[in-house]
Parts: C-alpha cells; sequence; structure tokens
C-alpha cells in the first residue's frame, strides 16, 4: 500500500496549493488517440504495490484503439494495448466492471450504445450491445457506474451538459441481464445537475461519475476550449444512490455540491473510485496533448 500513502501525503495540499500540477500526474498517452475517456478498476497488483485498470479511448475510425491496459504504481505507469473482438463502437466514454463478475465490463458509447464486453488477457470480446433507455433529444455521454446493494444492481449515466443552457442529466435504473446476454435497465430516474466547478460557456457539468462504498456519487467536470486547451476540471461530492432490497433505485443530489478538488490544465474524463480505499484514480483526455493519471482521495466515506 505504499504508494496510496504516498500519493495521500502528497495530495493533503489541495485545498492550499494548485492541484494537477505537472510532476503530480503520470503520463500514459501522447496523442490525441491514447488520451482517457473513462476507467475501470481491475485489481492490485501481485505485490500489491500497484492498481490494474483499463482505459477507453474515444477513437471513431476502425481499426484505431479502443481499450488498453494501465498498471499504476506511484512513479511510472505502463500501458498495454487490448484487441477489440466484436462490433467496433465509436466514441467509447465510460467503462465499469460488472460487479460479481470478474472479467465483465460495460462500456458506453457517447450517442448512448452500451457494449458487454468479456476480458481474457488481452482480449475484449464483445458478447452483447444495446442502446440506454430514455435518451433524450442532444443526450451526449461521458459518464457511466455501477452500483451493488441489497444484492440488487443499478446503473447511472449523464448527459454531459453544456454551459450555462444546458445542465447535465443524471440518469439511474435498475440493471439485470437477460439469459441471452442483454443488458437490460429498469424505470429511469431523472436528476439535472450543474457543476460548481469549473463553470463558463466551455463546461461540461458531468464528464463521469463514480461511486464510493458508501454510495456517495462522485463527479468530475471539465472544460475544454479545443483540443490545444486550455484545460479545466473539478471533481465534487453530488449526491447519493441507494438501492433497496426490491431493486428500486433512489438518487438524492446535494443542493450545495461540494468541490473536493481543481485541477487547472486538465480535462478529467475517467473517474474510478477505488474500492476498499478512500482513494479515487483519475484520467485526463488532453486531446493532442495526450492522456495522464494520477490518484486523488476524494472518495473516502
Amino acid at each position: 500500500m505504499a504508494w496510496l500513502t504516498a500519493a495521500t501525503a502528497l495530495l493533503t495540499t489541495l485545498g492550499t496549493a494548485p492541484a494537477g500540477a505537472a510532476e503530480e500526474w503520470q503520463k500514459v498517452g501522447g496523442d490525441s488517440r491514447s488520451g482517457v475517456s473513462g476507467i475501470a478498476y481491475e485489481g492490485r497488483t501481485g505485490d500489491g504495490a500497484g492498481a490494474r485498470a483499463l482505459i477507453v479511448h474515444d477513437n471513431k475510425r476502425g481499426g484505431q484503439p479502443r481499450l488498453s491496459r494501465v498498471t499504476h504504481r506511484e512513479g511510472s505507469d505502463s500501458v498495454s494495448p487490448i484487441t477489440w473482438d466484436g462490433p467496433e463502437p465509436v466514441d467509447l466514454e465510460a467503462i465499469e466492471a460488472v460487479p460479481g463478475t470478474p472479467g465483465e465490463y460495460l462500456a458506453l458509447a457517447a450517442r448512448g450504445i452500451v457494449y458487454r464486453l468479456k476480458v481474457t488477457d488481452s482480449t475484449a470480446t464483445v458478447v452483447d450491445y444495446t442502446p440506454l433507455p430514455a435518451i433524450g433529444e442532444g443526450d451526449d455521454f461521458e459518464s457511466f457506474a455501477l452500483v451493488a446493494q441489497n444484492g440488487k444492481l443499478a446503473a447511472l449515466w449523464a448527459d454531459r451538459g453544456t454551459g450555462a443552457d444546458r445542465p447535465a442529466t443524471l440518469y439511474a435504473a435498475p440493471l439485470s441481464f437477460a439469459p441471452w446476454g442483454q443488458t437490460q435497465f429498469g424505470s429511469v430516474t431523472r436528476r439535472a445537475y450543474r457543476a460548481t466547478y469549473p463553470t463558463g460557456d466551455a463546461v461540461r457539468h458531468i464528464s463521469d461519475i463514480s461511486v464510493t462504498d458508501s454510495g456517495r456519487i462522485i463527479a468530475s467536470s471539465a472544460a475544454d476550449a479545443g483540443d490545444d486547451g486550455p484545460f479545466d476540471s473539478g471533481l465534487s461530492d453530488v449526491g447519493r444512490v441507494t438501492v433497496s432490497a426490491a431493486g428500486r433505485v433512489r438518487v438524492v443530489l446535494a443542493a450545495s455540491p461540494s468541490v473536493l478538488g481543481t485541477f487547472p490544465g486538465y480535462k478529467i474524463e475517467g473517474l474510478e473510485c477505488l474500492p476498499g480505499s478512500g482513494e479515487a484514480l483519475v484520467g485526463t483526455d488532453d486531446e493532442n496533448l495526450g492522456g495522464f493519471m494520477r490518484t486523488v482521495p476524494s472518495c473516502g466515506a
């Protein structure tokens, strides 16, 4: 656990110094095709000193990378490609491990197509794909999270929203899988959300979400002025989700969301609370500047 101890000590200054200084980030991609659009935790390394995660890339052309594996350690990150076996998605923006089903993941494309994947070694096989329910006019999705409570599953996702005129819409629904593999959603609820930080016409109110062990909803927000920046991001505690034993999903958003950290110069699009830890693994898609990752202490109880 040495890497978590060191990261926590380094990041306790979030409230007194600018978060996201260059030396705090570790580069995982060098161009617009290798940024981090979403993160799914796979597990610890064998020695317990690092974490393995899958990251998705928002590429759109055939043959371009869609998925990679990152081994994250304090001071170094290594990246290896994952072969995509099946229909190629356009603009993947999020990925999440399916609770209780090792090696299975759901990945979400920007226009609302959910891909169910089985990852074995360095290959991701598409088991099924299906559209999200209740897609609204103009929805552009960058986030997806799963939560398991009381023996039930639920999914959360969000239209990212843009600027003052379009808040993000956070959706939630019960989740299950048909015997033939299809992902199935129950009754959908919606909540509007506006980011406290950053603000302005270029802000995407929700660029990713993750749920802590206790049900807190942590969201990243990002501002994008173009392929060469400048970029800006923040992490916020936006509310809480509960799933009853009957499978009912309830989302309560905070009246005044707490800003947990600000990251000038970076566009966070990947956010994953690490299970059993107060740490989050975050990743950026900084377009022509590539992608970066780091941990931050934003997922505590």
